[in-house]
């Protein structure tokens, strides 16, 4: 499923919620243990009416979900979340009992949560919650200060997939802060995080397993990919030389245009204006490639039923084209068959062909040779009448 830019929402699963410190590291570790839909839930044998985005217990099972050890820091964890508005809770003093709700709860889409009729709360590591988009903009607004699971969920947050503006988006999720902000840069991510440059650099490096960092030339910037972000396909991140050839022909679709600002500015908007075109030049050169081996592999498969039904000896090669004896002045007669043409278009061609541009010489005393194996074409034997109309001819 594609995750673009426009969505609001992404997708975060469960099992990888990151256990740093930091306010959003405490708000996912509470959304992922809250109700994903409306029902009763049952803490130490009392039954509670509970609604999607909610959790109700005790404050010892608040704490286990925070992972802390002291009541007063979990209660004061939740009284930073609700002063920066990501909760509401409440604790009745009398019967100890403690409720919250997630204010930014996404409800159309968790993903499949839990195995079990009647469940309301999600099994520990399985499925996904969807994260608002813009859910760190506030603690960025508000010149908070990130500490480490504050600006993983913020790179995770701005993760795209697919996205017709961002053609590195279409090889790999990739990192992106709005609408022309596909390359970032270490003082781009300083600021916003309140961090210095080199510990944005140290932030990087230890979770490379997750967001991959790659360089662009110049003073462009780097490029983040996100190689967890749950996709239909596994995830293959793009190395730097395939990153460099993707931005010269994202350029050269530019090719005369002019954009103000640093290099950075402009290559975003760049990337962010012709994307698009690259896109469809990937997508066109995807499926002609896709027709090509689709025709090639029934080709060979058809190539190999008429072998195994032959008894006659085949090449050493490729197992599949016969010995042939005919020969015409020293030079090697084999008609050649194009796989990459359906059956009704077949082309034939001499091996002297240019098309062929492999021409073989042997030895007119030899009575029999093996045909050399040209990629993509299978030998055919030529028929003694199409060799006599040859030399007739």
């Amino acid at each position: 499923m594609k995750c673009l830019l426009k969505y609001e929402w992404v997708k975060l699963t469960r099992n990888i919620i990151p256990d740093y410190k930091g306010i959003m590291g405490y708000w996912a570790k509470l959304a992922g243990k809250a109700a994903f839909r409306n029902g009763q839930a049952v803490y130490c044998g009392h039954i509670n009416q509970v609604n999607a985005g909610m959790w109700s217990g005790g404050v010892v099972g608040l704490k286990s979900i925070l992972g802390v050890k002291s009541r007063a820091k979990a209660l004061e964890i939740m009284d930073s979340l609700a002063y920066l508005g990501y909760i509401e809770y409440t604790l009745d003093v009398t019967t100890k009992k403690l409720t919250y709700i997630i204010k930014d709860f996404v409800v159309k889409c968790t993903g499949e949560p839990c195995i079990g009729p009647g469940a309301v709360y999600a099994t520990d590591g399985y499925g996904f919650l969807c994260l608002p988009r813009d859910i760190t903009a506030r603690l960025a607004n508000a010149g908070y200060t990130f500490e480490e699971s504050d600006a993983w969920i913020d790179l995770w947050c701005h993760t795209v997939w697919e996205d017709p503006n961002n053609i590195f988006s279409h090889s790999a999720p990739a990192i992106q802060y709005g609408r022309n902000g596909s390359v970032l840069t270490l003082e781009t991510l300083g600021t916003r995080w309140g961090w210095e440059k080199t510990r944005v650099w140290r932030f990087l490096q230890k979770h490379r397993d997750i967001f991959t960092l790659l360089k662009l030339p110049g003073s462009f910037g780097c490029l983040i990919f996100n190689q967890e972000y749950p996709t239909s396909n596994d995830v293959i991140v793009p190395d730097q030389p395939e990153c460099v050839r993707i931005l010269d022909e994202v350029r050269d679709n530019a090719k005369n245009a002019h954009f103000d600002g640093t290099d950075n500015t402009r290559i975003n908007k760049i990337i962010t204006v012709y994307s698009h075109l690259s896109v469809k030049q990937g997508a066109t050169m995807n499926t002609s490639e896709h027709i090509i081996d689709e025709k090639r592999i029934k080709r060979q498969e058809t190539s190999a039923d008429i072998t195994q039904a032959d008894d006659s000896p085949k090449c050493n090669n490729c197992e599949v084209c016969p010995l042939t004896s005919q020969y015409a002045d020293g030079q090697f007669s084999n008609i050649l068959f194009d796989i990459r043409i359906d059956m009704t278009n077949t082309h034939l061609y001499e091996v002297d062909n240019p098309v062929a541009q492999r021409p073989v010489q042997f030895d007119s005393a030899q009575t029999e040779a093996e045909a050399p194996c040209i990629d993509n074409k299978i030998h055919m034997p030529p028929t003694n009448e199409f060799l006599q109309d040859i030399e007739s001819g």
